[in-house]
């Protein structure tokens, strides 16, 4: 089992550096061949393109530099990260130039979408803070868009592309990729409530609320037309550099990855149910936990140099405030897996979008999300 394990990480580490060397030949050439009509995105921050942006009393923000960086024009768009992010990635595979505009962006005063701003390509509703849970985020961050929010605003777009477009539009709509990222933040509230010692049935209690409401929001984009469902699963949480920076030793914080693992193949069971009993639904669920250990087992070969420390931010591990304009920067951008306390630096977000788009069955299935978009 160890030499299969050993070989399945040897294997790993060549496709991505594969992978990454034909990185800019699939984001240029996929513009070519468009796969998908839309792409609909919903999630957290690791997805978000700058929603909180335009949400009053938001803390969870990154419209301001060193956020950026090394986006075109060094531009702080909203992004946790300094540059593009895993959404980006996969928008770029799939034929487009990067992410769709933030749902917010599109309206007017009157909070309403203008017809000629009525989005052809897709939207993305994610939200830096938000969970799965609809209080997840509000008292650390604000005003946050929950993942149940974010499905009714994907209902006010549904209803503005029937009524301008009709059965053509919906039609568009059930070929289009639903691409999801969220979880985590619902879990660093869970173990931080709780000073990070949980017990059995506080985990297992709190486990089947989040698998309960993945299901009532599937259900609900299942009822609206969405059946292709790229599912991004939680990554080693415990990892992360805020979480490092808890432990004396700089270590994971292995209660967390666990719990993360078991999240993990609780969707991997909710799904099968689901694409059983709903006719014509269709999914690629991306083990991000194994992922991000096959990054952080074999930094090297992949060029990263830095897997605990924060490229952005102050204090130990560079992870004890916020990116900002007044953060201490890493000079090797590239070189590091974490931009700031929690997000993955735009060369990780490349590795993962590579992994979710055309990598082994043991890290994305029952298919990639390349291969989702043409079912």
């Amino acid at each position: 089992m160890a030499n299969n394990k050993g070989w399945i990480f040897l294997f790993s580490v060549w496709l991505s550096v594969y992978n990454l060397a034909m990185l800019d030949f699939h984001a240029t050439s996929a513009q070519e061949n468009i796969t998908v009509p839309a792409i609909y995105i919903f999630g957290d921050s690791t997805v978000d393109v700058g929603t909180n942006s335009y949400l009053p009393k938001c803390k969870a923000r990154a419209d301001m530099p060193h956020n950026g960086i090394d986006y075109p024009g060094s531009k702080a768009t909203g992004r946790f990260s300094n540059g593009h992010n895993v959404a980006d990635f996969l928008a770029q595979f799939l034929g487009y130039k990067e992410s769709p505009p933030p749902f917010l962006s599109l309206l007017n005063k009157k909070k309403q979408i203008p017809k000629r701003r009525i989005p052809t390509k897709g939207v993305n509703f994610a939200s830096g803070g938000s969970g799965l849970l609809d209080d997840t985020g509000k008292l650390l961050w604000g005003n946050v868009v929950s993942f149940g929010k974010q499905v009714q605003q994907f209902r006010t777009v549904r209803n503005n592309i029937s009524e301008s477009w009709g059965a053509g539009g919906l039609a568009n709509i059930s070929k289009s990729m639903f691409i999801i990222s969220v979880g985590s933040n619902d879990m660093f509230e869970l173990f931080a409530a709780n000073k990070y010692n949980l017990t059995k049935n506080t985990e297992q209690d709190f486990l089947s609320r989040l698998i309960s409401s993945y299901e009532t929001h599937l259900r609900d984009l299942f009822k609206l037309g969405a059946r292709k469902f790229g599912i991004i699963g939680v990554p080693a949480i415990g990892c992360c550099p805020v979480q490092r920076k808890l432990s004396e030793t700089g270590g994971c914080l292995e209660a967390m990855n666990a719990y993360s693992h078991l999240f993990f193949t609780s969707l991997q069971v909710l799904l099968k149910e689901l694409s059983s009993e709903c006719k014509g639904m269709l999914y690629s669920l991306g083990d991000t936990y194994t992922m991000t250990n096959v990054i952080m087992e074999t930094p090297l070969p992949l060029g990263l140099v830095e897997v605990a420390k924060a490229c952005c931010g102050k204090g130990k591990l560079n992870a004890e405030l916020r990116c900002d304009q007044d953060s201490n920067l890493c000079e090797n951008r590239h070189g590091y897996l974490f931009w700031d306390q929690y997000h993955s630096s735009q060369a990780a977000s490349g590795m993962l979008a590579m992994y979710l788009f055309g990598g082994a069955p043991f890290m994305v299935s029952p298919m990639s999300f390349s291969q989702l978009a043409v079912a």
